[in-house]
This record gives C-alpha cells, sequence and structure tokens, in this order.
C-alpha cells in the first residue's frame, strides 16, 4: 500500500470488541460484490478471456491502487471512476489484456448503466447472510455506509440483505463521500451511534479507514488474499471471522 502522509497519525489496530454496539458496514466488496460473470462475458466477447473467478481475484489485488488513485482524487464515485476501478483490476491479472484503459471504458460503458448500479453490484460475498445473522444476534446495531449513486438501498433489496440493517447512508443522497467525515457524521447521528462504540467495515482504506477513523470511529479493512500488507488497523479476511471476533469478545 502507498505511504498515507499528511493526513492522521498512524493509531493501533486493537478494536474494543466488547465495547462495540453499532457496526457500519460498505457495501460494495463488503456485502455485495460486482458480477464477475457479466464482466468476464464483456470482457470475453472483445477477446480478453478470464475466468470471473480470475476477475475477484485481480479486484481484490488492485485495491490498494484503486484507493490511493481515490485518495488523490478525493472520491470514488462520478465520470470514469468506475472504468478506472475496472482498469486497475484488468492491470492486476495475471495475463492483463492488450489496452487495458480502452478496453476498460468501454466494458463500464455496458455493465454500469446509468442510475442502475444494482444490476451490476448484485453478487453476495460468500458467508454474507450468514455473518450478519450472527453479528445481529448480538444485538448490534448494523447500519451501511456506503459510496454510491442512489442505489444501494434497492442493491441490498434485490439480494434480501436489507433486512438486516437499521440504516442505509448512500453518500449520493447525502451529498457527501467517504472520506468526508461527514458522512460518518450523519451515519451516527441516523444511528444515534457513539464514535467510540462503533466499528467500521470496508475494502479500502483511504475511503473506509481514514474517513471513518476522522470521527473517532474504530476501524477494520477487508484484505481477503492478503494484498495490502501492514497497515494500521486491524485487517479481516470477511465477515465470518468478523463475527467470530465479536463472539469471541462476548463469551
Amino acid at each position: 500500500m502507498p505511504p498515507v502522509t499528511g493526513y492522521l497519525p498512524p493509531v493501533p489496530s486493537r478494536v474494543p470488541f466488547s465495547d462495540i454496539d453499532t457496526l457500519f458496514l460498505d457495501a460494495g466488496n463488503t456485502l455485495l460484490s460486482i458480477d464477475f460473470e457479466r464482466v468476464a462475458s464483456e470482457l470475453a466477447s472483445r477477446g480478453a478471456a478470464c475466468t470471473p473467478s480470475d476477475l475477484r481475484r485481480a479486484e481484490a489485488a488492485a485495491r490498494p491502487r484503486v484507493s490511493a488513485w481515490a485518495h488523490e482524487q478525493r472520491r470514488t464515485e462520478g465520470d470514469g471512476s468506475f472504468a478506472t476501478y475496472l482498469r486497475f483490476t484488468l492491470d492486476a491479472l495475471q495475463q492483463p489484456p492488450a489496452a487495458p484503459a480502452e478496453l476498460a471504458a468501454e466494458v463500464a460503458a455496458v455493465v454500469r448503466e446509468p442510475g442502475a448500479s444494482d444490476r451490476l453490484w448484485c453478487w453476495v460475498l460468500p458467508g454474507t447472510h450468514e455473518a450478519l445473522e450472527r453479528l445481529r444476534g448480538m444485538e448490534l446495531r448494523l447500519v451501511v455506509v456506503s459510496n454510491s449513486d442512489g442505489t444501494v438501498e434497492r442493491a441490498l433489496a434485490n439480494c434480501d440483505l436489507l433486512g438486516y440493517f437499521e440504516e442505509v447512508v448512500d453518500s449520493h443522497l447525502i451529498g457527501f463521500e467517504k472520506p468526508d467525515r461527514r458522512i460518518f457524521d450523519a451515519a451516527l447521528e441516523r444511528a444515534d451511534a457513539r464514535p467510540a462504540s462503533t466499528l467500521h467495515v470496508g475494502d479500502l482504506y483511504h475511503a473506509d479507514v481514514l474517513g471513518a477513523r476522522a470521527c473517532g470511529i474504530h476501524t477494520a479493512l477487508l484484505d481477503p488474499f492478503d494484498d495490502w500488507g501492514e497497515t494500521d488497523c486491524l485487517r479481516l479476511a470477511d465477515l465470518q471471522e468478523l463475527a467470530g471476533l465479536f463472539e469471541v469478545a462476548r463469551s
């Protein structure tokens, strides 16, 4: 991961799980991921064959680069952002295609329809339902805090996940994107939560970790394939691991 300078000092990665009563969760790549089969099909039709599993692995490997780019741009949404995200993913394939920027822009224009991102972000990450059941069973308040285009609540409903959450905070509707602390302030207010007893979990260090930390919220980073290396926050393989840590703290 590129070094982070001039923003916030490093903090201990320890999370006081026994004190946490509110859990903020990112949506993309935390609960839902893109339809890798659809993207792989579009790539194959353009002569760039790869498997959905290859794409999933490359997407995770690209996250540190995506995160650094988002930090520079101060956004993860907007014109060209998904095409950039897809280009970085293609670059991370074991056999990257030729002209990845042009290919990513072409495929992005097809698969991400304006105002219909819920049709693309529709693959529920393995173990998500089970992990949310475990977390909700511990009487945690569950809240989604996501950079999106106004469709995240619909995407969660389409995937039978919406019922787990007390609130859904969508950056498009709030008017602020992570890492802007105002989206986290809005989530804290909606959930009637305190930063000291709230944990936010997401997949991008610069948006999720630094953004939540600016509000004094505890943080954890999803890193399913150990792509981030050493960081100054807790790293988790998935939400099942997160649920296990809560269960141990409450036992």
